[in-house]
């Protein structure tokens, strides 16, 4: 291999504390931040929850006080993690940054993802992709099939390693001290409690030993079925992929089905060959990878939460926001960090940088990667990832178009171009509050050049440049409408957002002079949510 090129990373370090995925957590270090740790605690119930709770829930899951929790909901919104709806706290997008930021320093997903999603394809059975968490499971990459009978599981969903195929090969590398704390845990949540993404286990699971043997099986085929172990069903089989620096497991691959198509042993004879030979192309794209080129880090962090604070005052829990911003500071080219490049790339003091990596550590979060340098978990996708990994792009409009819709007092559409090209097709809408106003449901098709929203989608192959369209009583007399482009991270246009109104409640005129800078400040707001969104998911635009 050239000097100059290295395969991708060793395999994820397994989460520092607690051991196992569902015992009792250590003490917290004296030098622990305790608001990051309640933080943390309340950004995981959301997730549990699937990413909606009012205030009163978490405070009954968390036990923390209702003053904690507002305050920590109110931070946590100012950051753009959460927004409020009504009386609710909801998970918002960019807390989706958190969990990009473990997926791009581990890599795997960019390098493997092409493959595991043309397996998908070839096979026409979802494909997955897993890391070991502790004593569990983490899935990293998924490619899914549409069919009536799907699959639930998400990306950062956390399964336990006894109930999947994956479980067995990771279980291989287990030391003694990894296999008391899973036999601890088996004990202490024999219901699995601790994995929500899970229905209870069958009976016939409480052998231990029997997970002992499929796991000494595992080490003799390099490979592990599961045959309806999560669920009536459901089957799958797997096959490790390893670092070709090291020999251990990278990662583990899957072909997941259900019995109504395939059984485990048809799984095993038709299917398992074929994984076998992608995973034999994933080594070799680990093994030529180039070197990861760091792009830069956050900017300007440390500031914008001591301005937050001075804005928001005790509302504003600056502890908690510096802390978080500790994660985002790891990316691709920067999987592991000094305390000293930690804190360069947040702009905190290295005293409070290293108060967040300690509490970090204690929580199962971060973990040594060498004597001097620290490495993201994959726990850190358990911070609001698994509800959002199958957000859809209306979903991430809606919010953004309620407050357009009230700020402009007019309604608000999103649209897409059909597969023709001649029409729109809309998918998201928020109504302004007008006796009289433009009706036009989700799902309609209309026209794409009698309206505004399809001039901007059209327009994008030919006039790229093309930043709005106005559609004066084209499509009906007394209706005028205002459109934006929408652009995905490539750029291309994906969608357009349009405000639509009565002519005799605004001209033309001032549709270009008042709605048109809040529909663009609007569609980029959309535009940075979906890209992060999309960083490592598929978000589809219907």
């Amino acid at each position: 291999m050239p000097a100059t090129r290295t395969p991708a990373p060793a395999p994820s370090p397994r989460a520092g504390a607690p051991a196992s995925s569902a015992g009792a957590a250590a003490p917290a270090p004296a030098e622990a931040v305790t608001p990051l740790i309640r933080g943390i605690a309340v950004l995981r119930r959301l997730t549990d929850a699937g990413g909606t709770a009012s205030p009163s829930e978490l405070e009954r899951s968390t036990g923390l006080a209702r003053s904690t929790v507002d305050r920590i909901v109110a931070t946590l919104a100012r950051m753009g993690y959460v927004r409020l709806d009504g009386r609710d706290a909801v998970l918002a997008p960019r807390v989706m940054e958190l969990g990009n930021a473990y997926l791009a320093a581990l890599r795997l997903p960019a390098l493997l993802s092409s493959r595991a999603d043309a397996l998908a394809d070839e096979l026409d059975e979802s494909v997955s992709l897993a890391v070991a968490d502790g004593d569990g499971i983490r899935f990293i990459h998924q490619a899914t099939r549409r069919r009536a009978m799907s699959l639930s599981f998400r990306i950062g969903d956390l399964l336990p390693a006894e109930r999947t195929a994956p479980g067995p090969l990771f279980a291989t590398e287990w030391t003694d001290e990894e296999w008391r704390s899973w036999r601890a845990r088996r004990t202490a949540d024999p219901d699995d409690r601790a994995f929500p993404a899970v229905p209870p286990p069958p009976p016939a699971l409480s052998d231990d030993d029997g997970f002992a043997r499929r796991t000494a099986l595992a080490a003799d085929e390099d490979c592990a079925l599961d045959d309806q172990l999560i669920e009536p069903g459901l089957v799958a089989v797997s096959v490790p992929v390893r670092d070709p620096r090291t020999g251990r497991i990278a990662c583990v691959a899957s072909v997941v089905s259900h019995t109504s198509r395939h059984t485990a042993k048809d799984l095993r004879a038709t299917l398992l060959p074929r994984l076998r030979t992608a995973v034999v192309a994933m080594e070799d794209d680990l093994r030529s990878a180039p070197a990861a080129e760091s792009g830069p880090p956050p900017a300007g962090l440390a500031v914008w939460t001591g301005a937050s604070k001075q804005e928001l005052g005790r509302e504003f829990v600056e502890s908690l926001a510096r802390g978080l911003t500790v994660l985002t500071a790891f990316g691709e080219g920067r999987a592991e960090l000094t305390l000293t490049e930690v804190a360069k790339a947040t702009g905190l003091a290295r005293a409070t940088a290293r108060r967040a990596l300690i509490t970090y550590q204690h929580l199962g979060l971060v973990t040594p990667a060498t004597p001097r340098t620290f490495a993201l978990t994959p726990r850190v996708l358990a911070l609001g990832f698994p509800p959002l990994s199958r957000t859809s792009l209306p979903r991430i409009a809606a919010a953004h178009m309620a407050a357009l819709a009230d700020d402009v007092r007019e309604t608000t559409s999103l649209a897409v171009l059909t597969a023709s090209r001649e029409e729109i097709q809309y998918t998201a809408r928020a109504a302004a509050s007008h006796v009289m106003s433009v009706d036009i449901g989700v799902g309609t098709r209309l026209p794409a050049r009698a309206t505004s929203l399809g001039r901007v989608l059209l327009a994008a192959p030919t006039d790229p440049a093309a930043s709005y369209a106005l559609a004066d009583e084209e499509l009906e007399q007394g209706v005028r409408a205002i459109a934006v482009p929408i652009h995905d991270r490539a750029g291309r246009t994906v969608a357009a957002l349009n405000a639509a109104t009565h002519v005799a409640r605004r001209t033309a005129e001032e549709c270009v002079r008042d709605v048109l800078p809040a529909l663009r400040s609007t569609a980029s707001r959309i535009e940075a949510d979906l890209h992060t969104a999309a960083r490592f998911t598929h978000v589809p635009l219907t």
